[in-house]
């Protein structure tokens, strides 16, 4: 039976970071001790945008978040592509499976090898149904050390549908809670002066409706505009609202 509790904490979180806590310490206690959680909204058909507008989250070590992440090793990570062009999950005997066949790359190679050298042995990865067309997410669980995939797939045989339905809830959780890129998180005002831009209002209407002037209000556009790395308000609007920090209940 599905962890109700759980799941309801979950629902009820107040935040992506609370929601995480829940998560990691649930999924240690199946043997997961270790997981990296990835979402973007900005894929192409040769790019998963900028990690920095991705919703990364991880409680790996920040040795391994640098090489894996900050050094571009994802991009060539056989199970992140496996994700790309899937859903639901997947057990890292994949792996084996197209090494036997040959059928894996020199630089996907060198990417298991980076993960074996980490203690990144044995795991499963689950990949998310997409909601919109440039919209993918992604979870890889990492089993503790000493525990060998054959171990792990017989966890997932006895755990498996729990495991995924757990999962499944937290990642539709963090899609609806505010994410704040480091350095690229708004002030209250500049919210409200971009959700007012998102109703149609003009830059006179918005001094108009909150007592500024309008290079006041200017000024919080741009502001706005470089705090998100965008060069257009439109963009502004659209990226603040992906990250819900439009339109959001102050805690």
């Amino acid at each position: 039976m599905i962890a109700t509790k759980l799941i309801n904490q979950v629902v009820n979180a107040a935040s992506i970071e609370e929601v995480w806590d829940l998560h990691t310490r649930h999924m240690a206690k199946f043997g997961f001790d270790r997981i990296m959680y990835g979402y973007t909204r900005y894929r192409t058909a040769n790019s998963l945008g900028d990690p920095e507008d991705f919703v990364l989250l991880t409680n790996h070590k920040s040795g391994y978040v640098k090489c894996f992440i900050e050094q571009g090793l994802y991009f060539h990570a056989p199970m992140v592509r496996w994700a790309l062009d899937n859903e639901g999950a997947c057990s890292w005997r994949f792996l084996s499976e197209m090494d036997a066949a040959n059928r894996l790359s020199e630089q996907e190679k060198k990417v298991i090898a980076f993960n074996r050298s980490q203690g990144v042995n044995a795991g499963y990865s689950i990949s998310f149904r997409s909601v919109m067309p440039r919209g993918k997410g992604a979870i890889a669980l990492t089993a503790r050390a000493g525990l060998t995939q054959s171990q792990v797939d017989q966890i997932w045989g006895d755990h498996g549908n729990q495991i995924l339905a757990i999962n499944n809830v937290v990642h539709l959780r963090i899609l609806t809670l505010p994410h704040e890129p480091l350095g690229r998180c708004l002030t209250k005002r500049q919210r409200e002066v971009l959700g007012w831009v998102g109703d149609g209002k003009t830059t006179q209407d918005i001094a108009l409706l909150l007592g500024l002037t309008s290079a006041t209000v200017e000024k919080h556009l741009r502001l706005a505009r470089q705090a998100l790395g965008v060069e257009t308000t439109a963009q502004a609007v659209l990226k603040a609202a992906f990250q819900n920090q439009m339109f959001v209940v102050e805690a």
